[in-house]
Formats: C-alpha cells, sequence, structure tokens
C-alpha cells in the first residue's frame, strides 16, 4: 500500500490551500484515514480524519478552518485549509488504517495507523 500526499506549498497568511492523499493497492473501504502535521522538535499532531462510511473527527482548534473529505471511487482524501497562519506550516501527512470499523470516528492517536504517506510541506508566511 502506498499513500502519495501533495499540494502543499508555500502561502500568505489568511490564504487556503488544499492537500490530497491518493492511495494505491487498496480501497477506501472499512478504512479510517487521517492527516497529521509536525513541526521539528515536536510530536506529530493529528488534524482531521474520516472514515470510509463519512465519519469525520477534528483537532479542536482547527475545527471551522480545516475540512476532510474523501472520494472513495478515487480512493482519494483531501483536507481544505482556509484563513492560513503561520502556526500552519508544518509538514502533513496522511496516513490509513485499515479493516477498521467505519462508523465509528476515526482515532486521532498517530499509532492507531498503518500505513503513511511520505508528507507535504505547507510554509504559512506572515
Amino acid at each position: 500500500v502506498q499513500l502519495q500526499a501533495s499540494g502543499g506549498g508555500l502561502v500568505q497568511a489568511g490564504s487556503s490551500l488544499g492537500l490530497s492523499c491518493a492511495a494505491s493497492g487498496r480501497t477506501f473501504s472499512n478504512v479510517a484515514l487521517a492527516w497529521f502535521r509536525q513541526v521539528p522538535g515536536k510530536e506529530r499532531e493529528f488534524v482531521a480524519g474520516i472514515t470510509s462510511s463519512g465519519r469525520t473527527n477534528y483537532a479542536d482548534s482547527l475545527k471551522g478552518r480545516f475540512t476532510i473529505s474523501a472520494d472513495n471511487s478515487k480512493n482519494t482524501m483531501y483536507l481544505q485549509m482556509d484563513s492560513l497562519t503561520p502556526e500552519d506550516t508544518a509538514v502533513y501527512y496522511c496516513a490509513a488504517r485499515w479493516h477498521t470499523y467505519s462508523f465509528r470516528p476515526p482515532p486521532s492517536q498517530a499509532a492507531s495507523y498503518e500505513d503513511w504517506g511520505q508528507g507535504t510541506l505547507v510554509t504559512v508566511s506572515s
């Protein structure tokens, strides 16, 4: 299974940016997917998650600015980020947990996920 994250880049504060994560080798069925982010010297932080049944979960601090979605037919997950601030600067990783009960909210712990993408860097300038 390979997860390929894309869409990162350099944007100004207040801008929007969309990330994508495409999976190859598996289909989005009974799966929990998530976005995490990490800055140097800090632990990987949960951003948002979604299951193949559409259950979502967000970090409290990001609710209202970030929106997660998925297209199961394309095996692709998305993260729409609005009103970005310099504090959102990080490497963003996508992750998958397979064979999960998809009607439960996706977990927020990194250890719950089996496969990870390579990360895409988001830099927000002030």
